[in-house]
Parts: structure tokens; C-alpha cells; sequence
């Protein structure tokens, strides 16, 4: 077959430059002719195999179609008198073996594209009902294996979104659940209240409007929260920094909340070194002790001291002990997380809202600090911020 295909090739060359030598339009309008009906089968044949269904059949199409494309130039060469008429027939035969062998060979070579192509087809039919568990990716370095790879990387992206969003709207449905009750409780009293003057059966007005003016403050405190917990997740809190004593903070700190200390029988004690200069917003540094030390309070026995030192051994701290249990193993490592409280029941009486420790917390990384809990036992709360 090798002999029979080196002669018709010989003979091929021969018998055509001898043709385009004797009559060069024709040859070129010929050539022109070949390489017009091979674009337009081109262009047909790409629109027309999008319709088949599978890679190996689109294969097939156009390895024939090149074939038959062939033997119509050979006809038309032989039509022109560029061909030997002689030499046409063996050379369709060859065309025709020619096809017939690249048809076995794309059938077999094309059966590991069909395979890969079903398994992308099956890897998107998967995600689309929900599935993100991984699936290895194609070991292929064309195009269909950098599809394979994209996939997974989207599956695995798709994973991680689904579970932020689960996570955000687990926290949305917190928050909102903490939200009414924190708002329900100072509400509710406040409409007793009213009911009870609005009434006229008050035996001590006074005191009615006294706890009323309590339950209005402690609204006002938890909306402050709020709008200062925002400020801080948004980064929109802008601190005015200066020198400041960080002693002389948490004494201002201490002897605002005093009242409250000895109203629950609980004594305050400040250890501090004198003048510990800090680069900082002292009405934020004052916050976030008032936030430390109100929670030890709540959360001290009766007739206990809770402790506030100010120490600069290298670095200025800050840190806060009671003489309580201390928090719970558990509950330390999300102390500083929003709307969490130690009592599940967020009674009022053992704690607020469950943002006094993440405000705190977003307070001193603004200043560029950290803050965290000692592990039992001790229980200790401190935070550091940057010297002056």
C-alpha cells in the first residue's frame, strides 16, 4: 500500500505540474474552488455537530467529512485534466482506506474524551441538585481538564458560601431573637408602669417614675450598643487619639459604676503605677473598663472585691478579677463574640444585652490592641494597648 501510495503520489506531481504549467488559471481557479468548499464544509460543519450529542460523534463527522472533502478535490483535479484520469480511482481507494482507518482510530483515541465529557456533564448535575461533596478532578492537561479543575473550585467555593450564609443567618436569627427580648423586657415594664399611674392606683407614684426613668435609661444604653456596635463592624469608628493615663481612666471608670458596686455589696479596688501613658481615646478606654468591671460586678458574690490593676511591666495592661466562679470553659472562647451571654436566659439581673465584651473587644483592637481571658483558675480579663 506504501508502494501504491509513493507512485500516485509521484505520478500525481508530475501529471500536475505539467497542468499548471499548460493552463495556470484553471489550476488556480481549481485551487481557489478546493479551499472555498473546504471553509463553507468548515462552516457547516461547525454549526451542524453542536447538535450531536457526543464528542466521539463530532469526531467521526469531521474526520469523514476532511476525507470526502479529498475525494471530491481529487475528482475535481482529475475533472481539470491536474489529475491523471488513470490515477483517480486508486487514489479514492486510498481516500476511502485513508477514512475508514481514521475512522477506527478517532472511535478508539476519542473513547477517554466521551468518558471525561459524561463525567463533567454528571460533576455539573450534581451541584445543580445540592451536592458539594469534592470530587477529584480530571488528570487531563487540555481544555476539558481545566474545566474539571474550575468545577471543583467552584463546588468547593459554593461549599463555603453556602456555609458563611448559613452561619450569617444563624447569627441574623440570634440577633433578632436577642434584640426583641433585650427591648421586650424594659418595654414591658415601662407599660406597667404607665397603666398603673394611668390608673391612679399608685401608691407611691414616684417610685413607679423612678423605675420608669431606670427602664428608659437602660433602652437608651441598649440602643447606644447598637449603633456603637455597628460603627465598629462597619469600621466606621473614628477615634480622636491623644495621650492619655490610663490610670486615671479606670479611676473614673471605678467610681462611676461605685453606686452599682455597692448596691449588689460589692467593693471595687483599683492597683495602679502611676501616670501609664497610652496612645488612645479616653472616652473608649473608659468604656471598654466600665464594660470589664460592670461584668465583674454582675457576676461577683455579694460582699466580694473586684480587682483592677493597671500595670506597665513593658507594655501597659489592664486587667479585671472577681472573686466569682469565673467563665465557664466552654462559654470563655466566644466571651468576646456577639449577642453570647453565660446565662442562656439572659436574665437582667446576671447580665445585659451579651455586647459589653465584643464592644470592649472592638474597642482596644482600634487602638491598634488585644484583649482575652486568663483560663480558670483565676478567670482573669485584661487587655493591653500600645504605649504612648
Amino acid at each position: 500500500m506504501s508502494a501504491l501510495g509513493s507512485t500516485l503520489v509521484v505520478a500525481a506531481m508530475s501529471t500536475g505540474l505539467d497542468a499548471i504549467r499548460d493552463d495556470p488559471l484553471a489550476a488556480l481557479l481549481a485551487g481557489v474552488a478546493i479551499l472555498a468548499s473546504a471553509v463553507a464544509l468548515g462552516v457547516v460543519l461547525r454549526r451542524w455537530t453542536t447538535h450531536l450529542r457526543t464528542l466521539r460523534a463530532q469526531l467521526l463527522v469531521v474526520t469523514t467529512s476532511g476525507v470526502l472533502v479529498a475525494a471530491v478535490a481529487a475528482w475535481l483535479l482529475a475533472d481539470l485534466m491536474i489529475l491523471d484520469a488513470d490515477q483517480l480511482g486508486p487514489a479514492l481507494v486510498v481516500l476511502g482506506l485513508t477514512a475508514v482507518i481514521a475512522g477506527v482510530v478517532v472511535a478508539v483515541a476519542s473513547t477517554t474524551l466521551g468518558r471525561a465529557a459524561h463525567q463533567l456533564e454528571a460533576a455539573v448535575h450534581r451541584i445543580e441538585a445540592g451536592d458539594r461533596r469534592p470530587e477529584p478532578p480530571l488528570l487531563r492537561n487540555d481544555e476539558l481538564g481545566r474545566v474539571s479543575l474550575a468545577i471543583a473550585g467552584l463546588t468547593a467555593r459554593l461549599a463555603a458560601l453556602e456555609a458563611e450564609q448559613a452561619a450569617l443567618d444563624a447569627e441574623r436569627a440570634h440577633m433578632l431573637s436577642s434584640i426583641s427580648h433585650d427591648l421586650r423586657s424594659p418595654l414591658a415594664a415601662l407599660n406597667a408602669a404607665l397603666e398603673v399611674l394611668v390608673d391612679g392606683v399608685a401608691t407611691d407614684p414616684d417610685r413607679y417614675l423612678r423605675s420608669m426613668q431606670a427602664d428608659a435609661d437602660a433602652l437608651a444604653g441598649l440602643i447606644d450598643d447598637f449603633f456603637l456596635l455597628a460603627r465598629i463592624d462597619g469600621g466606621r469608628l473614628d477615634l480622636d487619639l491623644a495621650t492619655v493615663d490610663l490610670s486615671e481612666c479606670c479611676d473614673e471608670a471605678i467610681e462611676a459604676l461605685a453606686p452599682s458596686a455597692l448596691a449588689r455589696g460589692i467593693h471595687l479596688k483599683l492597683d495602679a503605677a502611676d501616670h501609664v501613658h497610652v496612645r488612645g481615646n479616653a472616652r473608649a478606654l473608659g468604656r471598654v473598663v466600665r464594660n470589664l468591671v460592670d461584668n465583674a460586678i454582675r457576676h461577683a458574690p455579694a460582699g466580694s472585691t473586684v480587682h483592677v490593676a493597671v500595670t506597665h511591666d513593658g507594655r501597659p495592661i489592664v486587667s479585671v478579677v472577681d472573686e466569682g466562679e469565673g467563665f465557664p470553659d466552654a462559654f470563655a472562647e466566644q466571651a468576646f463574640e456577639r449577642w453570647t451571654r453565660a446565662d442562656a436566659s439572659r436574665n437582667r439581673e446576671t447580665g445585659g444585652a451579651g455586647l459589653g465584651l465584643a464592644i470592649a473587644r472592638g474597642l482596644v483592637v482600634a487602638h491598634g490592641g488585644r484583649i482575652w481571658i486568663d483560663p480558670p483558675p483565676g478567670g482573669r480579663v485584661a487587655f493591653e494597648i500600645p504605649a504612648a
